[in-house]
C-alpha cells in the first residue's frame, strides 16, 4: 500500500512539475519588469516644487541615490549645459548660510541653479531651493556658490541642480560617492579653509588658514605644536599620505615646510588637499587627528605678477562687505594721490560691488576684486592679501573705504598734489630698518546731517573727535613676519625692522566713521575682525571698536546727528573742492559716470 502511495506520489510530480517551473519564470520576469517600471516611475521629474524659490518637501527618490550623477546625463536649455561637468570640491556650514566651493568658473547667468537638499532620515525626500549667489573664486578658475541653510533634519551635503533639464539632472559627479561614505560637512569653527604656495626664491612653504586652533589673539604660537597633511586624493573624505612639521604659526594661520616630492616639482602644490592637526611635540605620535579641510593649494600664476624690478611702488588692500557706494570717491581719490594697485577683499556682498569695480576697470584703475566667503576672518583675509600682493607691490596700505589719507596744512598752504601719498612711501622704499608706516585716525561723526550729501563722505561729514583713534598702516610686505601676524591695523615684522609712525602735522587718516544712521546701522549686521565681538552680543560693551554709548540694539538714539562732534574740521572737505571739482559741470568725479 505505502508502495502503491509513494508511486502515485512521484508520479503526480513528474506531471506538475515542469508546469510549476513555467509558472515561478513567469512571476520572477513579471516581479522584475515591474519593479524597473517603478524606478523609472520615482525617477522623473514630477515634482511639483514651486518655481519661487520657496521650499515644498517632495517624497521621491533621486537618481543620485540610486545610481552615480555622472550617469544621468542630459541636455538642457539655456545656461544649462555648463552645469554638466561640474564638482562640489568642498561644502563650509557658515552661521547664516552654507558656502559649497566649485571645480569650474561659473558664467551668468545663473539664476537657473538650485541648491538640492536631502533628509537625513527619510533619503529619498528632496527639497530644492534656489541658490543665493555664485562668485568667481582663486582667479576666476573656481566657484562659490552660496545656498540656504537646510531645512531641520535635512543634511548639509547639499548639492546643485541646473533648472529646466529633463531629469533631475544633478550636477556633481562625485556625489553618489560622497553620500555611500556619509562625508561630514564642517562647520565653521573649526575646518581648514584656505592654502597658499609662498615661494620666496630658494624657500618654498604652504601658508594654511584654519578655524579652531584656538590660539591667542594677537601673539605668535609655538609651531612645535602643529602638523600640516597632505592628500592627493579628490575626495572630501580621503587618507592623508604626506606629513611636514610647521615653522609658523599665529591667530588662524600655519605656515609649513612642503614635502621633498612637491618641493622639488612646485607646480605638483596645486590643488592638492591640506589640513593641520595639533600634536604633542614631546610625546612620539602623540596629537589630534587633522581638522576637517576644504582648503586646496593655490599657486598665484607667475605670469599674472609684475616683474622684481617693475613692482608698483604703491598698492591698496582692503575688506569690505555692502559698500559699493563708497567705492567710487575712495579710489578715485587715493589713485590721485598715486596708489596703483587695488585688492578688494569682498566678504559676502550683495550690492552692486562688482559693476562698481569693473567701471572703474574700464578706466584703467586696474583692480582685483577677491572673493573672500570665510565670516569674521579679516585679520587671515590680510595676511592672504600680503602673500598674494608681494610679489607685485613694495609697499601695501590696509585700509577701509571710509578712511581718506590727506595731508593736512601748512602755513595756510595745501601741500598735497598728485601721487603724495606714493611719494611719501617711496622715500623709504631704501630703508635698511623701515617695513612699516603708520598713521594716526581721526573719527568723523554724523556732523549734524541726517542723510549724506551727493558730494561723498569727504564733503558731507567735517565735525570729528578731537583726539586722534587709533592708527592705519602702509608696509613692505616682504618684511613681514613669517606668520603674518596682523592686529588689523598694522603687522608684525621680521627681525631687524621696525616701523615708523608719521607726523600728525604731515598726514593723518580722516575715518568716517560714525555717518548719518541709514549708512552706520550697518555695522550692526556684522564685524568682519575675527577678534571683535558682534554689536548685537552683549559683550565688550565699552570697546573702542563700539559706538560709545549705542548698546546692543540698532535703534537710532534722538540725537545720533549731534554725536561724535569736538571739533570742527572742513580741511579735506576744502580740498577735495579745490582739486576734484569739475570746472564745467561744477560735479565731483564720483558724482557723475564715469562713462
Amino acid at each position: 500500500m505505502d508502495s502503491e502511495q509513494r508511486r502515485r506520489r512521484k508520479q503526480h510530480g513528474r506531471i506538475y512539475r515542469p508546469a510549476c517551473a513555467k509558472l515561478l519564470l513567469v512571476r520572477s520576469v513579471t516581479l522584475c519588469l515591474s519593479f524597473l517600471v517603478f524606478l523609472l516611475f520615482i525617477s522623473s521629474d514630477r515634482s511639483p516644487i514651486r518655481r519661487d524659490g520657496s521650499f515644498r518637501p517632495v517624497l521621491r527618490t533621486s537618481t543620485m541615490s540610486l545610481w552615480p550623477a555622472f550617469l544621468t546625463g542630459g541636455g538642457g536649455g539655456t545656461g544649462i549645459s555648463q552645469y554638466q561637468n561640474l564638482v562640489v570640491e568642498g561644502r563650509v556650514l557658515l552661521p547664516d548660510h552654507l558656502v559649497l566651493i566649485v571645480s569650474n568658473k561659473l558664467t551668468p547667468p545663473t539664476d537657473n541653479l538650485d541648491c538640492v537638499y536631502y533628509d537625513n532620515i527619510m533619503l529619498e525626500r528632496v527639497v530644492l531651493k534656489p541658490v543665493i549667489s555664485v562668485d568667481e573664486y582663486h582667479h576666476q578658475s573656481k566657484s562659490i556658490v552660496r545656498c540656504h541653510l537646510p531645512p531641520l533634519n535635512f543634511s548639509a551635503s547639499v548639492n546643485l541642480r541646473g533648472r529646466g533639464r529633463s531629469g533631475d539632472g544633478v550636477v556633481e559627479r562625485r556625489e553618489w560617492l560622497l553620500r555611500l561614505n556619509q562625508s561630514v560637512v564642517p562647520s565653521w569653527d573649526k575646518v581648514v579653509y584656505e592654502a597658499v604656495l609662498d615661494s620666496n626664491g630658494d624657500t618654498s612653504s604652504v601658508v594654511v588658514f584654519a578655524k579652531g586652533l584656538n590660539l591667542r589673539p594677537h601673539r605668535e604660537a609655538d609651531a612645535r605644536k602643529f602638523r600640516c597633511h597632505f592628500s592627493l586624493t579628490n575626495f572630501d573624505q580621503g587618507s592623508f599620505v604626506f606629513k611636514t612639521r610647521a615653522i609658523a604659526a599665529a591667530q588662524e594661520v600655519v605656515r609649513c615646510l612642503l614635502p621633498p616630492s612637491i618641493l622639488n616639482n612646485l607646480d605638483k602644490a596645486k590643488d592638492i588637499r591640506v589640513s593641520v592637526s595639533h600634536v604633542d611635540y614631546k610625546v612620539e605620535g602623540a596629537g589630534d587627528a587633522p581638522l576637517p579641510s576644504v582648503a586646496r593649494v593655490q599657486i598665484i600664476n607667475s605670469h599674472e605678477l609684475k616683474s622684481s624690478t617693475g613692482k608698483y611702488e604703491l598698492c591698496a588692500c582692503t575688506m569690505m562687505w555692502n559698500q559699493a557706494s563708497f567705492l567710487r570717491e575712495w579710489i578715485i581719490y587715493h589713485a590721485w594721490l598715486g596708489i596703483e594697485r587695488w585688492f578688494i577683499y569682498d566678504n559676502n556682498s550683495d550690492d552692486e560691488a562688482q559693476e562698481v569695480i569693473d567701471e572703474l576697470n574700464l578706466h584703467k584703475y586696474n583692480i582685483t576684486r577677491h572673493a573672500w566667503p570665510w565670516v569674521k576672518a579679516q585679520e587671515a583675509g590680510f595676511s592672504h592679501c600680503a602673500l598674494r600682493a608681494k610679489h607685485e607691490c613694495r609697499w601695501l596700505g590696509f585700509f577701509d573705504v571710509d578712511e581718506f589719507f590727506y595731508f593736512q596744512l601748512r602755513r595756510g598752504r595745501y601741500t598735497a598734489g598728485p601721487n603724495s601719498l606714493r611719494a611719501l612711501v617711496m622715500k623709504y622704499s631704501d630703508s635698511p630698518r623701515i617695513g612699516e608706516l603708520r598713521t594716526v585716525c581721526h573719527s568723523y561723526g554724523p556732523s549734524g546731517l541726517t542723510s549724506p550729501l551727493s558730494q561723498g563722505v569727504t564733503v558731507s561729514y567735517t565735525c570729528r573727535l578731537e583726539a586722534p583713534e587709533r592708527h592705519k598702516s602702509v608696509v613692505r610686505p616682504e618684511l613681514l613676519h613669517a606668520t603674518l601676524l596682523n592686529a588689523v591695523h598694522h603687522f608684525k615684522l621680521r627681525d631687524g625692522y621696525k616701523y615708523l609712525n608719521l607726523r600728525e602735522s604731515k598726514v593723518v587718516v580722516n575715518h568716517y566713521k560714525y555717518q548719518v544712521w541709514d549708512s552706520f546701522q550697518a555695522k550692526f549686521f556684522r564685524r568682519v575682525s575675527t577678534y571683535v565681538t558682534d554689536w548685537k552680543e552683549d559683550q565688550n560693551t565699552g570697546s573702542r571698536d563700539r559706538a560709545p554709548g549705542l548698546g546692543t540694539e540698532a535703534i537710532e538714539p534722538p540725537d545720533w546727528r549731534l554725536r561724535f562732534c569736538e571739533v570742527w574740521d572742513t580741511g579735506l572737505k576744502h580740498f577735495v573742492m579745490a582739486n576734484f571739482v569739475d570746472s564745467t559741470s561744477g560735479l565731483l568725479p564720483w558724482e557723475r559716470s564715469l562713462a
